[in-house]
């Protein structure tokens, strides 16, 4: 395979919904190109691309896959992405490395709950766009419809380049409004006859025609002055202008293909060799530290990781793109994330599983490595003297959770070595281990994301795990004041153990200042506040200790034992074992022992007297409550508002943005399990949700008596 300079590369994303085709255009291109003398079918599952078991198995694609194809002496760097956005990590790393969607649109169902998240992913990464309106010749494929739908979607950016004479079952022709011609296909696709447009066509033709000359000549102001003076473009001037236009993504080319009869493909890719934006055409890479770069070949070389996979019989394969300079075989680079030496002992392009070996990558090329010691995805390697980090991929936040458990306990371990491979390859899996709920935590994009993972456990790995809801990491407070006292006496022979502790507890709020006397038992009792310490809990809110000891009850060494005591017991709350939080402590009096007393004892003594004090001081369990927002169609707006009212939210406000209908609430965390499942099923896969911390709140009082009632029969069941 021949080194291709930078204006000689194009990088493509095929992205769009599931089953629009995806995965077929890129066997035809590769077809296209010589890479492969055969199509392959993803019914028959022997395509290049989805070529891991389980997408065989899916009939859909989970990962993204690198792909390249030659045509007209330019090489197209092509990364088929999933459909579905459960799988979207795969998306969005793929369109922050290429610039360049191609959005292939199923004719016959027009725009899907994907085609709108790989928009929504296109825009984040200020990507160009080409609408590829897939097959048409389905027998209830409606170019018109899905062009109609297409611009009430996106605007009039979006310019048609081609259009079928016939769509349905007889579509064989295509006109191209840009070389204003006529492509005929045969039955079964292949090389097309280019044939002059029939008269039935011509006025059809001429009006989209000029429609493109316009739109071409907006994008840049000599090619308007041009179209003033002529009335019309040549067909260079509108390459350049559309050019101009994709840039800018102020016009989005619609163009017509069946890519199981690779019907317009060869043009397609023609189109993106003349007119799509070189790598270097388009904005580097934010650096986020080091020496400015330029992508051409003179540069130092830079490298950016966009990916890392696990591949059977190879291990780790490293894939990235080169942004500056060139890179070749044997070539050390320095990790600017660890400050590790790397050596590229191999270089190789790649269609799917297959790895072609090449002596040499240039600026805005794309490929991989393999057995790299210490780098993974989002790291930068680079010439020691440009100590260059390139900004890392943004993920979408997490949208379902579950605590994952390994059958047998002696598992636990294999199951955090998988979980850490499995995350290397999928960034958009959150892994912790939560101290407080004493669970595993995997957070992902969906149901069918983390279902997903369940498979490879139960295939790859044959290692059973289950799946359990999470805890809700609730937290306890108390509402009013409360007293105690507890002696902790112990004696067996020897040394002995004696202390004793007075404490009064009443709820923390920021700003407020110590009481100096309390109404207790129907008596005054009046305190003196000698000393104060607050102490910032990890899991938020304060524990604010005083020492009101007068006389010397308890000598000031045993204080901070008595303080250790409380914490051990705010750290596991008396009401269901949550931590407590925001709680005024006030040790007034107690007694000692010349000789039994200890540390020990004071710590004992002061964690029993506030668990007592606890329980009469009106406890109060706390829920998380998180900022939710949901943007859903106009159609469904009933449907999202009563689902959410029947788990407690508050709704905050309602509005419109970007042609979707903006719901703001407030809800409880623990309402809002499998949430992305409800919403999916409820908006046909379009609706789309954040949520955020925001605080802490009182649970109603049936919630916390079921939650105590629930905590009382796991401890019994313990």
């Amino acid at each position: 395979m021949k080194v291709y300079k930078t204006e000689e590369i194009r990088n493509i994303t095929l992205i769009g919904n599931a089953g629009g085709g995806k995965t077929t255009l890129a066997e035809a291109m590769l077809f296209e190109g010589g890479v492969i003398n055969r199509r392959g079918d993803v019914g028959s599952k022997n395509t290049v691309s989805d070529y891991h078991l389980i997408e065989q198995e899916y009939g859909n694609s989970v990962f993204s896959s690198l792909l390249y194809t030659e045509v007209n002496g330019k090489k197209i760097n092509i990364l088929d992405t999933p459909g579905m956005d459960d799988f979207c990590g795969g998306v969005v790393s793929s369109l922050q490395v290429a610039g360049l969607g191609i959005m292939v649109i199923d004719a016959s169902t027009g725009i899907g709950a994907g085609t709108e998240s790989a928009n929504r992913h296109a825009e984040a990464a200020n990507a160009k766009m080409i609408f590829a309106i897939n097959h048409l010749d389905n027998e209830n494929a409606n170019f018109d419809q899905a062009v109609e739908n297409l611009k009430g979607k996106f605007g009039n950016k979006v310019t048609i380049v081609q259009y079928p004479v016939e769509s349905g079952l007889s579509f064989r022709s295509i006109i191209d409004v840009l070389k204003m011609k006529m492509y005929k296909y045969g039955p079964d696709g292949g090389k097309p006859e280019v044939l002059d447009i029939p008269e039935s066509e011509k006025e059809r033709a001429d009006e989209l025609h000029n429609e493109l000359v316009e739109m071409a000549a907006e994008n840049e102001e000599s090619l308007m002055e041009l179209y003033f003076e002529q009335g019309s473009l040549s067909e260079d001037d509108m390459r350049k202008g559309m050019r101009a236009g994709m840039v800018k993504r102020d016009l989005f080319p619609v163009f017509c293909i069946s890519a199981k009869k690779n019907i317009g493909v060869s043009r397609l890719l023609e189109f993106i060799c003349n007119i799509a934006p070189a790598p270097s055409q388009v904005p580097m890479r934010e650096i986020i530290q080091g020496k400015p770069v330029v992508m051409n070949e003179s540069s130092p070389t830079s490298l950016f990781v966009f990916k890392t996979a696990l591949e059977p019989h190879v291990g780790e394969v490293t894939y990235f793109k080169v942004m500056s300079g060139k890179v070749t075989e044997g070539k050390d680079l320095y990790n600017t994330f660890n400050n590790g030496k790397e050596r590229l002992s191999q270089l190789f392009v790649t269609a799917g599983k297959n790895r072609y070996s090449v002596p040499e990558l240039v600026a805005g090329d794309i490929g991989c490595t393999v057995k790299l010691k210490d780098t993974k995805f989002n790291q930068t390697l680079c010439e020691k003297e440009l100590d260059l980090k390139f900004a890392p991929i943004k993920f979408p936040d997490p949208k379902f959770r579950v605590a994952i458990k390994a059958v047998s306990e002696t598992d636990d371990e294999k199951v955090g070595e998988i979980l850490h491979k499995v995350k290397e390859e999928d960034p958009t899996y959150i892994v912790n281990y939560v101290k407080e709920l004493k669970q595993l935590i995997v957070e992902g994009q969906g149901e069918y994301h983390l279902n997903t993972l369940k498979w490879y456990f139960d295939h790859t790995h044959k290692l059973d795990i289950e799946f359990k809801s999470p805890k809700i990491p609730y937290r306890e407070t108390i509402t009013k004041f409360a007293q105690a006292d507890y002696r902790h006496k112990k004696q067996s022979g020897g040394a002995g153990q004696f202390g004793e502790v007075h404490m009064i507890i009443e709820p923390f709020e920021e700003g407020s200042a110590p009481k100096n006397m309390f109404i207790y038992g129907g008596k005054e009792m009046k305190i003196s506040v000698r000393d104060t310490q607050e102490t910032p809990l990890p899991w938020g809110g304060k524990l604010v200790f005083h020492n009101c000891i007068v006389g010397g009850s308890i000598d000031a060494r045993f204080l901070p034992a008595i303080q250790k005591g409380i914490m051990e017991k705010m750290e596991e709350g008396p009401l269901t074992g949550s931590y407590a939080r925001d709680i005024r402590v006030y040790i007034y009096d107690g007694k000692m022992h010349p000789v039994d007393s200890n540390e020990i004892s004071f710590r004992l003594a002061g964690r029993n007297a506030f668990s007592a004090a606890f329980k009469n001081a009106g406890p109060k369990i706390l829920e998380p409550i998180y900022n939710l927002d949901v943007w859903v169609q106009s159609d469904r707006m009933g449907d999202v508002m009563s689902d959410l009212q029947g788990r407690r939210a508050l709704i905050m406000g309602m509005g419109s943005e970007k042609g979707y209908e903006k719901i703001t609430a407030r809800v409880p965390l623990k309402e809002m399990n499998k949430y992305s499942t409800s919403l999916s099923s409820l908006t046909g896969g379009r609706g789309v949700f954040n949520m955020k911390f925001a605080a802490y709140e009182k649970v109603p009082q049936e919630v916390q008596d079921e939650l105590l009632a629930a905590y009382a029969a796991e401890e019994k069941e313990e």
